[in-house]
């Protein structure tokens, strides 16, 4: 199936307007987090975490809402397991026990008719939370040290593995700020926890398979267009791949929207963050990648020139 029989978009002549609007997410998403902060999760920030059990089934956002003012803040409630059951976190002061009370108690007032049983109590502690928030750093660097080598050795050009690089670390900066920017405002947990951190692994897998897509066509065109213009064989490349990669990302999209309407509270972070890098990483694909590949290799033929 093809939604663009014989597509000619230029799309290297759009990448100053798309320079633009890079510049302003990117800039707003730094901003963002140098002056709010990351919105750590209690795995990365350490804290307590509790499993309870109700006979009948609760509302996870009626008891955030109730939790909120005993607790000195807003904790982390999602469903587990079942609608009769909660995973609670939180980073409230005191003993584990003490804590555990004044959320039974609370419970308690919220659903007197209900029986409530304390399944799991744990206590996230500094140091692991320090050790899982460089573990997560981590494997996110290590994941775009290896792109950036697979693709210098598969298409033999730094500037092919330093645009694709950059346009990954566009997509992953551009939700993380997104994600601090809304912090505040948004009925669903967007901290920071583990889950989100395959997220942006994942985020990362998809804006690279695009890519990668592209970039292939480019060497093929390369081969067979010998004499073209670089700069219009990257037009050609991303015209040839068009309908593929709007196919792609629709079905996708259509696949993590329904997944965040329908998933449940646990999947909501998750979701949303996937649905902002399907659209990123097409975007970044076609007018970020290719025009920053476009730019280095003139740089580079420069270079080679003096």
């Amino acid at each position: 199936m093809r939604w663009f029989e014989s597509p000619s978009f230029d799309f290297i002549k759009m990448h100053n307007i798309a320079y633009v609007v890079s510049g302003v997410l990117v800039v707003m998403s730094i901003v963002a987090i140098a002056t709010m902060g990351l919105n750590y999760g209690i795995d990365f920030r350490g804290g307590k975490e509790y499993v309870f059990e109700f006979d009948n089934p609760v509302n996870v956002v009626d008891i955030r809402s109730e939790l909120t003012q005993p607790l000195d803040g807003a904790p982390e409630i999602k469903l587990f397991g079942s609608t009769r059951e909660i995973l609670l976190r939180t980073d409230a002061e005191g003993e584990v026990s003490d804590v555990r009370d004044i959320i039974l108690s609370t419970l308690a007032t919220m659903y007197p008719d209900y029986t409530v049983t304390v399944q799991k109590t744990d206590l996230v502690g500094p140091r692991f939370a320090e050790d899982l928030r460089q573990g997560a750093m981590y494997s996110i660097i290590f994941a775009l040290a290896v792109v950036f080598i697979y693709i210098f050795i598969r298409f033999k050009g730094w500037y092919f593995s330093a645009g694709a690089i950059a346009a990954l670390a566009h997509d992953v900066l551009i939700v993380l700020g997104i994600f601090t920017i809304m912090a505040d405002f948004v009925p669903f947990d967007v901290s920071i926890d583990q889950a989100l951190i395959a997220a942006f692994l994942t985020i990362v897998g998809y804006s690279l398979n695009d890519t990668v897509v592209v970039f292939d066509r480019i060497r093929e065109n390369s081969i067979i267009y010998k004499t073209m213009n670089f700069t219009d064989m990257i037009n050609k490349s991303l015209n040839d791949t068009l309908s593929r990669t709007v196919i792609t990302s629709v079905t996708t999209l259509f696949v993590v929207t329904v997944l965040f309407i329908f998933g449940g509270e646990v999947l909501k972070g998750f979701a949303f963050a996937l649905v902002l890098g399907v659209i990123l990483g097409t975007y970044s694909s076609l007018f970020v990648a290719s025009a920053l590949v476009v730019e280095f290799q003139k740089r580079a033929m420069k270079a080679k020139a003096k």
